[in-house]
């Protein structure tokens, strides 16, 4: 029997090579004060080529508000958003926040929904705010006590859920007074993009 060793060279890399990205979970990138026009302006093909020099994989980025899906070797999501908040900053000359979740993570976000069960939702009125990290019980109790007659909100883990009755635009409680309450920055995306990304992300946590 003969065996074409070059054959089967090539087709054990690209096995191993497989496994490799199996292994590389898929991570959600939330930027806060990153613009497309004006002050601390990213375009979107520069936010994808910082990722590329990072070495992140499979580069993508959703709609111009600083949204980005990638794959990593780095188990740690604190070290590693710092590093692309610094790299950002010796770059473009402005420091934003960098939240980072794994597409798991971001499956178990879409999973806590608390208003799951409401009828007529309306996804353009429903708001996360994803979160540096997560606040404390007293943090978390302050922030539901919130005196407002037009918002819902929630929180759960290291975010908060907002429901704007009467739309985000005619909101009466801004969101600086919700992060004094939580003692935390965050940043927030409709429930339209938030499962878009999700989907972004499982479609490339799934090896080709």
């Amino acid at each position: 029997m003969h065996f074409d060793l070059a054959s089967v060279k090539k087709r054990s890399f690209q096995v191993e090579h497989a496994d490799i990205l199996g292994a590389m979970p898929a991570v959600i990138c939330f930027l806060r004060g990153v613009n497309v026009t004006g002050k601390n302006m990213i375009k979107m093909e520069q936010l994808r080529a910082l990722c590329e020099s990072l070495g992140l994989r499979n580069v993508q980025t959703y709609i111009q508000s600083g949204n980005v899906v990638f794959r990593t070797k780095s188990r740690n999501s604190a070290a590693l958003a710092t590093h692309i908040e610094k790299t950002i900053e010796e770059r473009f000359g402005f420091r934003p926040h960098v939240m980072l979740r794994t597409s798991q993570e971001l499956r178990g976000v879409v999973t806590r929904n608390p208003f799951a069960q409401r009828a007529n939702l309306d996804p353009g009125r429903f708001l996360v705010y994803f979160l540096k990290g997560e606040p404390t019980p007293e943090a978390c109790d302050r922030t539901c006590a919130l005196k407002t007659d037009t918002e819902e909100l929630r929180v759960s883990g290291s975010e908060l859920y907002i429901y704007y009755l009467n739309g985000v635009g005619k909101s009466q409680l801004p969101m600086a007074r919700i992060e004094k309450a939580l003692g935390i920055s965050g940043t927030g995306r409709n429930w339209n993009t938030v499962t878009k990304l999700l989907e972004m992300a499982e479609k490339l946590q799934v090896p080709a």
